[in-house]
Formats: structure tokens, sequence, C-alpha cells
């Protein structure tokens, strides 16, 4: 049979051709056999079928059979509707918002104000104050709920020595301040007990390499976790020494120096603070704080001049004077402060601007007046500058009431007075713990300060031989029983016991949380 293009189009040749080829086809296609699954199912009237059953491999398949299906596929194809493009478009922003979430903070503001607050509670302290710099809305819901905040932190965190030596005042004067002050102690009291551990170990154990220091931590752990508590209690001793000072003089009209005593007064008042074993250790310990102290401000070689000018380190050991003003003025934060600067001559430097700037009047410097082109200056203006000021303040003010109401500009003054007030008059306000001076207060202790002999040991001596709690002087702990005290093992559970509570379960703040000030 001839093909069907020789034969003419849409002659009768050509349909009696075509249907041979159509009636050919059909019988081809009965007799394909069937397939080992079982018998072909019926056809239905849908056209998704699952893919249950074995697929047939495309070379079984007849070409002309795939031809056909590649026709009937053609003619299925439909374009787009609008409605169809709508649906569809409907159907991607849905998903589109489903998975989009929502985000922290609006959830976190949607639960109840008790659960929000137990969560922000339990979080640290410099997290906590972090939170009160992110928004309006935080900043408000962490300042009117200073008191439970505070208290579960008191509860939870506080250890036991520090509600000694500050208690905790009556339930409404629990605030923020409160807290961060006695942290901010606490981590003066750890910083200056890494501080001092470094340079006993290095100058006093002899502990230089690596290898002996890593044989030396348990002993290095153990002085450093001794010495927090004791730290801590002597911070508390310069700053009510300090405070109770000022007081004296303004009641008595003159300082210690002009009344005669043999126990110092404010020493003895503030010791009675304390109980026999705190008194004790802490005294054992104090010769220790203070030579570690000067011997920070002094030059790192003992040898003479000449060489030390040759090091570079041209400045001689301050005075006892100096030493006395930081640890009575400025306290144990001023000690960290000079400790902490590297070098010898930028630490002497350091010392130094400050102990004159205490010593000194601050004096504002002249300017002096500029002069024009041969002597003839330019003529300043008759107008006050603070007139001035106060003209551009009110053009400035009466520009933005222009074009708002009365209703607006009333509930904007409100919002605005009672965002200050949140912001200025919270606790946190009040200042750190043991902060500057006036220049009057100065004035009155600088004259009155105590040597550096006499500060802490005569009367520490006295009060303990007083209330017996050591039968002699010479059963008093120093120098190298001091050190081995720190550094020895047994002993270490009754300490704990005592410093951080014998209750259960003992409060003891880990020194990562104690490394970061709260309050800088």
């Amino acid at each position: 049979m001839d093909p069907p293009h020789i034969t003419e189009f849409a002659s009768q040749r050509y349909f009696d051709k075509l249907k041979q080829l159509s009636e050919s086809k059909e019988q081809h296609h009965d007799a394909v056999p069937q397939t080992l699954d079982g018998p072909v199912p019926a056809e239905s009237s849908s056209t998704f079928i699952l893919p249950i059953g074995r697929a047939k491999p495309i070379d079984h398949i007849p070409h002309d059979t795939q031809k056909i299906e590649k026709r009937r596929g053609n003619f299925k194809f439909r374009l787009p509707t609008r409605s169809s493009v709508d649906h569809d478009s409907r159907r991607q922003s849905t998903d589109a918002t489903k998975k989009r979430s929502t985000p922290f903070d609006q959830l976190f503001l949607a639960l109840p104000n008790e659960l929000k607050i137990q969560i922000i509670a339990s979080l640290p302290l410099s997290d906590i104050l972090s939170l009160r710099l992110a928004s309006r809305s935080w900043h408000a819901m962490i300042t009117l709920n200073e008191f439970p905040i505070a208290r579960y932190h008191l509860e939870h965190h506080v250890p036991v020595y520090a509600k000694r030596l500050y208690p905790v005042p009556d339930p409404s004067a629990i605030r923020l301040h409160y807290l961060c002050g006695i942290w901010h102690r606490l981590h003066v009291a750890a910083k200056l007990s890494y501080l001092i551990c470094e340079r006993v170990t290095k100058e006093i154990f002899l502990r230089t390499t690596e290898a002996q220091r890593i044989e030396f931590e348990p002993q290095y752990e153990r002085m450093r976790r001794r010495l927090i508590p004791l730290l801590f209690t002597i911070f508390h001793f310069f700053e009510t020494y300090r405070t109770l000072h000022v007081e004296y003089i303004k009641e008595h009209g003159h300082g210690l120096s002009r009344e005669p005593y043999t126990i110092n007064p404010i020493e003895a008042k503030i010791m009675s603070m304390y109980d026999d074993q705190t008194l004790l250790r802490v005294h054992q310990v104090f010769p220790l704080v203070v030579s570690s102290f000067c011997r920070r401000l002094r030059p790192p070689s003992y040898v003479g001049r000449f060489e030390r000018s040759i090091r570079g380190y041209l400045k001689d050991r301050p005075p006892d004077e100096v030493y006395v003003t930081a640890m009575c003025i400025g306290g144990l934060r001023q000690v960290e402060r000079f400790w902490e600067i590297k070098g010898y001559n930028s630490r002497r430097g350091a010392v130094d601007t400050w102990f004159h700037s205490v010593w000194k009047e601050p004096t504002e410097p002249v300017s002096k007046p500029r002069r024009g082109f041969m002597g003839l200056a330019r003529k300043k203006s008759s107008a006050n500058e603070s007139d001035f000021g106060r003209s551009g303040e009110s053009q400035w003010n009466s520009r933005g009431r222009q074009g708002s109401d009365a209703g607006r500009r009333g509930s904007d003054a409100s919002m605005a007075s009672h965002w200050e007030n949140l912001v200025f008059n919270t606790s946190l306000a009040e200042g750190m713990p043991m902060g500057e001076l006036s220049r009057e207060q100065i004035k009155m202790l600088l004259p009155d300060l105590p040597t550096l002999q006499d500060i802490w040991a005569p009367t520490a001596e006295a009060l303990i031989l007083d209330r017996m709690i050591v039968e002699r002087p010479q059963d008093i702990k120093r120098n190298a029983q001091v050190l081995l005290e720190l550094i020895r093992e047994d002993g270490a559970a009754e300490e704990d016991e005592w410093w951080y509570g014998r209750s259960a379960p003992s409060v003891r703040p880990p020194l990562e949380a104690i490394e970061e000030d709260p309050i800088e």
C-alpha cells in the first residue's frame, strides 16, 4: 500500500487509504498482551491515576501510540482565565502569611504580666538592664516591676555575707539600685581577688611557667574563692568609713586629728558590725591587700636609680599619702582602676593626675581676648546670650505649635512628661556606690586622713583581743601563714557554709556572673 502522501489529497482513494490505516492500528492495539499484574482495569472518568501498578517501560510502547498521546495532550491544553489567576494569587498570599512567623517581642508581650515578670526575673541582671534600653515598652515594664525582679534576685543570687553587710531594706525600698549596688561591690571584689592571686602566684609562689601554673590551678582557685568575701568586707569598711567620717566632721566641727583617742571611734563602730570570725579573717588578709596595692605602684625593679632610668622607670614609688587618699577617698574601685592600667609609667601618670585633681582646686582656663587687625577688635553684640536662647526657644515653640490643635498638644505633653519620669525618676538615677564626693566634702576629709600604718590594723587587733577571739597576739596568723591558710584544701565546706549560708539551697554566685559589672 502506498503511503498517504502519494495519493491525491481529498480524493476517494485518499479516504480509503486513511480508513485502512486506522483499522490496522486498532487491530494492533487489540493484539497487545496483558501485563503480569492482572487484567487491565476499566478506564475511569477521572484523568488522575495513582502510580500503584508497575509502569510500562517506554521501549515497549509503540511509536504510533506515543504520537497519539502527544496529540491528545496538545488538544487538552487550555489558556488560564482571569478567575484562575486570581485564585492562584490568593492561595500564594495565604501560604506566605502562614509561613511568615510572628515576631518574638509580640509573642512575649501577649503573655500575662505575671508570666512575663517571672521570665524576666530569671535572666542575669546585666541582661535585664540591657532590656531597659531596647524600647520604651520594655523600659516601662521593667521599671514598673522593679520590686518582684529585685526580690527574686535577692532570694536566688545574692550571697548571705552581702545581705549581712548591706541588710535588705523594707519591701518598699527593694529596687534595682540596691541590687546593682551589691553586684557592683561583688564585681570589684572578684576583680581584685583575681589581680591579687595573679601577683601572689607569680611573685610569692614563683609559679611562672605554664606547666607550673597548671599544677597550681586547684590552689589558685581556692585562694581566689576565699578572697572574694574578704575583699567585699574591705570594700564595705572603706565605704562606711568615708560616710561616717564626713558625718563626724559635720557633727563635731573638727576631725579625729584634734580628738585624743586610743581606739579610732569610727573604725570601732564599723568593726562592731562584723562577727568574730569575719573580723579575724579580714584582719589577717588586710596587710596582703595593702602590700599588693603598694607593690603595684612601685617600679618593677628594686635596683638603683641608674638602672631604673635605663629601663625607662623614671619615677620613684609614690608617698604614703597617695595610697591613703586612693583607699579612703576613692575606695577599692579606684584601687582597681589604678591596678588595671598596664605599663608602670602610664600607671604612675594616672595616679599623679588623679591625686593632683583631688588635692588641688580645678581651675578654669582663661581664654585670651581675640584682637583684630591693627588692634581693632570686632564689636560684640549687646544682646545677651541667655536672652537669645530664650527668644530662640520661644520662637521654636511657637513654630512647633503651628498647625496643631489643643487636644493633641495636651496628649503629647502628658506622654512626654510620663516618659521623662520613667527615665529620670528611676531608682538607678541615684548613682553608684561610693561615688565621687563634692569639693566641700573632699576639703573636710583631706586634712583628717589617717596614716597608712594606722588604717584598720591597730583598732582591729585591739578589738580581737578585747573580744577574746584569740588569747594572744601571736595566735593571729600573718604573712606566710595567711597564704597557706588561703590555699589549704581542708575546711572549704565549713567556710562555704559560713559565707554563703547554712540554709538549703545555698546561694553562691558563679564567678562568671560576678565578673560583669551591671552598673558600668
